[in-house]
């Protein structure tokens, strides 16, 4: 099975509606040990997440496929953030998958096999399509100038945009909006967003004019753009390890 646009199996169909995970509700029980832990449990990592950053990706292995994604940063350091994707920012969005952020410099010490799966972060910055909702421009801007200079890997999990009822075969690595033909994100996609957040991404881009572009960005990154493939994941089976690979 492959990051296609097959399903990999049927969808089961248990559950109140097409849109729904499917599962019964929650019991008094189930709510009352959440509330419970909630309290007496530190969710340490969970509480780390600071900002709240909405964009658009696109499937590395068909870019005609794009989807809104939700993500909740915890930033480790200066040079590397790492984030939970969802479908929306209500109480019950769905987690995508995961996104990781370095910087330029971090970046640049990675092997170039490995540089492939990583996408810049200039053009949907400049380009208005990625936004700290409910943030103000100018409160935002001095981060945005630091991000501008970053690399992402995102991992999906779960691709909702092909009616998965729950997270079904393999990930799927995701890219960023670039100026290219199968780069430009949906117009229909970006007024939605416009129109829920009462913002215009057109307005955004012209207040971004001034952020600074990365001198050079590494060509291994957005493999897709300059080399018109991109990568689908397989699961295959195979002989496990019987012995431990180090002495």
């Amino acid at each position: 099975m492959a990051s296609s646009d097959q399903r990999p199996t049927p969808n089961p169909v248990c559950g109140s509606s097409d849109d729904m995970t499917p599962g019964n509700s929650m019991t008094m029980g189930q709510h009352m040990l959440d509330k419970g832990a909630e309290i007496m449990q530190s969710l340490k990592p969970v509480k780390q997440m600071s900002q709240h950053i909405c964009t658009f990706a696109l499937y590395s292995h068909d870019p005609t496929r794009q989807i809104e994604a939700h993500h909740y940063v915890h930033r480790l350091n200066q040079d590397f953030f790492q984030c939970a994707v969802y479908d929306s920012d209500d109480s019950h969005g769905r987690l995508l998958g995961i996104e990781y952020i370095v910087s330029d410099r971090t970046f640049e010490a990675l092997p170039p096999e490995e540089q492939k799966l990583w996408h810049s972060h200039a053009y949907e910055i400049k380009a208005g399509l990625w936004v700290n909702p409910r943030i103000p421009e100018m409160v935002a801007k001095p981060e945005l100038e630091n991000l501008a200079k970053t690399y992402g890997k995102f991992w999906c999990t779960w691709q909702v945009d092909r009616g998965d009822r729950l997270p079904l075969g393999a990930p799927s690595l995701m890219v960023s909006p670039q100026p290219v033909n199968l780069g430009h994100v949906k117009p229909k996609l970006v007024a939605r967003r416009d129109e829920k957040y009462n913002i215009s991404t057109e307005a955004i881009s012209h207040l971004r004019l001034e952020i600074g572009e990365p001198e050079l960005i590494n060509p291994q990154a957005d493999y897709w753009k300059n080399h018109g493939k991109g990568f689908a994941v397989d699961i295959k089976s195979t002989e496990m390890l019987t012995r431990a690979p180090f002495p």
